[in-house]
């Protein structure tokens, strides 16, 4: 993914906060442009084509719903993401109904928000690359086709969900893979049962992964994993 051709719309209207998120996502090769409001923020996203919006949910002139549903009137299926300090279950069901990609409530982790927003532009981008059915993992050769990995030690043979939680961990390489898009699309349904039968799965893959010591699924705050090489 080359993050550099990347534009995002950023819409809070806490001037000191947007600046700081500005500046953090521009230091990771975003081209990112701030407004402070719904309306400068629609006027705006007509004016240039734009890669993914990071909407504020409270704010003046047009607030941060209004303004996702304006976006998808003009016919645009660009990804969003809210920024919101709301906790109230039927704001966050309200924000995925109009097609959110992600909700975060406010205070956040900007670390995580990053992971996340690799992640929604990532998917739409796969093209090829979604397309692999083998992939070199440190010292490890993954078939996914064949539902094989082999390390210097042995080869295993993965059942169903180890081999497409493996291959998901591979598309998504030093980036974020959010729990709940693999639970969505390997386990079908996001619950406490599915999230349980997930950490089994990752536990298990570690245990393969060991045999290859520079090898590492990190956990991200809880909210999902990244697959590393470790350096040094």
């Amino acid at each position: 993914m080359k993050t550099n051709r990347n534009r995002l719309l950023l819409v809070e209207d806490d001037v000191n906060f947007g600046s700081i998120l500005k500046s953090y996502l521009e230091l990771h090769e975003f081209v990112v442009v701030l407004r402070p409001d719904g309306l400068q923020g629609l006027a705006t996203f007509k004016s240039r084509p734009f890669d993914l919006c990071v909407l504020d949910v409270m704010m003046p002139e047009m607030d941060g719903f209004t303004l996702a549903s304006a976006i998808r009137q003009t016919g645009s299926q660009v990804p969003f993401i809210f920024l919101t300090a709301k906790t109230m279950k039927s704001d966050q069901l309200k924000g995925y109904e109009l097609g959110a990609d992600d909700y975060i409530t406010k205070p956040f982790d900007t670390e995580v928000l990053l992971y996340k927003i690799r992640a929604i532009l990532r998917r739409g981008n796969a093209g090829e690359e979604s397309q692999q059915s083998e992939f070199e993992i440190g010292k490890l050769i993954f078939n996914y086709r064949l539902r094989r990995l082999r390390t210097p030690l042995t080869e295993y043979a993965l059942t169903g969900k180890e081999n497409e939680l493996l291959r998901m961990l591979c598309l998504s390489h030093d980036y974020f893979l959010h729990r709940k898009e693999a639970l969505l699309k390997i386990w079908g349904e996001e619950n406490y049962f599915t999230a349980r039968s997930m950490d089994v799965y990752i536990a298990k893959l570690r245990k393969y992964l060991k045999d290859d010591p520079g090898l590492e699924i990190q956990n991200v705050h809880g909210d999902g994993y990244r697959l590393i090489l470790k350096t040094g």
